[in-house]
C-alpha cells in the first residue's frame, strides 16, 4: 500500500492510494473519503464509467460534504487495469478503462481483466484491513459501465449490500452494442457466460434486491441505444424488485448530471445503512 495523496476536506480525510493486485498483476488506485470521526464507518462503493479513473469521481462527484454530514465512506476503485504491460485496444469501449467488472477468459485479456474479482473479493479484503469500515454495512452505486458494475456485483453477492444505486446504468449488456462489443471480446462467444455480468439476465434468473435506486437523464445521448432503463423496469416487475427510476429533465450523461443528484443517492444509502446511528 502507498499513500498517493491525503487532502482535509469537510473535517475528513480524501486519500488517494496504490496498491499492487493479486489478480490483475497491476498496480491498482483507489481513492477514499473517510468522514471526521473515529468509525467504523459505513461504506458506499463508487464505479466509475467507460475511460474513467478514480479521479473523475473524486474530483467531479460532490459527494464529500454529504458524506461528512452523514458519516459515510466513499470508496471509489478503479475498474479497470492500466499500465503498459496490459492489453488494450484503441476504441474507447475496450481495453484499459473498459474493464466491465468481469473476469475475462480469453486473450490477451485474460492476464489482467479480473475486474469482477478484484472488486468483489480482492480490494473488499484490503480496504477492512487498512481503513476503519464497517463491512456489515455496505452500500454501492455507479455511473454507466460502472453503474452496470453496481447492479451486477449487488445482484451476485445477496446480502452483501444493503442500499443499491446507479447512475445511467447498462442494463442489460448483453442487449446493447457497449456490452455485446466487451463480451465478446472478453468472455468469447458463450452468452451463457454474458448473464452473469447482465443485471437484467441475472434477476430472470433468479437474483434479488431488496429495492434499487436509478436515475438517469433523459438528455442523455445514450438512452435509447445503450442504457434501456425499461428493460429493468420490467425486469423488476416481473421479480417483485421495488425500483425507484427517475428520468431527469434535461440532464445527460456528465458529471454535471452525476454530481447533481449524488446527495439523492448518499441519502439513500445513509436510510439503509443506518448512517450516523447504532447499525439496524
Amino acid at each position: 500500500m502507498e499513500k498517493l495523496n491525503d487532502w482535509a476536506s469537510h473535517s475528513g480525510r480524501q486519500q488517494l492510494w496504490k496498491h499492487a493486485s493479486r489478480e490483475t498483476g497491476t498496480d491498482m488506485v483507489f481513492s477514499i473519503f473517510l468522514p471526521p470521526g473515529e468509525g467504523p464507518f459505513p461504506v458506499v462503493w463508487y464505479l466509475s464509467g467507460l475511460t474513467c479513473t478514480p479521479s473523475n469521481v473524486t474530483e467531479k462527484g460532490e459527494f464529500r460534504r454529504v458524506c461528512a454530514e452523514l458519516g459515510l465512506a466513499f470508496l471509489a476503485p478503479d475498474t479497470s487495469p492500466r499500465g503498459e504491460a496490459v492489453a488494450d485496444d484503441p476504441a474507447y469501449d475496450l481495453g484499459q478503462g473498459a474493464g466491465f467488472t468481469v473476469d475475462a477468459t480469453e486473450a490477451p485479456w485474460a492476464a489482467n481483466f479480473r475486474m469482477r474479482s478484484y472488486i468483489e473479493d480482492e480490494l473488499p479484503e484490503v480496504a477492512a484491513l487498512h481503513f476503519p469500515l464497517d463491512m456489515a454495512r455496505q452500500g454501492i452505486t455507479g455511473h454507466s459501465m460502472g453503474g452496470h458494475g453496481a447492479l451486477t456485483v449487488a445482484l451476485r453477492n445477496p446480502g452483501r449490500f444493503r442500499s443499491v444505486s446507479a447512475f445511467s446504468p447498462i442494463v442489460a449488456p448483453s442487449l446493447v452494442p457497449w456490452g455485446q462489443k466487451a463480451f465478446a471480446a472478453y468472455l468469447g462467444t458463450d452468452r451463457s457466460a454474458w448473464a452473469l455480468h447482465d443485471a437484467v439476465a441475472l434477476i430472470d434468473a433468479g437474483a434479488r434486491l431488496s429495492d434499487v435506486m436509478v436515475d438517469i437523464g433523459d438528455a442523455d445521448s445514450f438512452l435509447e441505444t445503450q442504457l434501456k432503463p425499461e428493460l429493468l423496469r420490467e425486469a423488476c416487475n416481473r421479480a417483485g424488485i421495488p425500483l425507484t427510476l427517475r428520468l431527469q429533465p434535461g440532464y445527460d450523461h456528465s458529471y454535471y448530471f452525476v454530481s447533481t443528484f449524488m446527495s439523492d443517492h448518499l441519502r439513500w444509502h445513509a436510510e439503509r445503512l443506518g448512517a450516523g446511528r447504532d447499525p439496524l
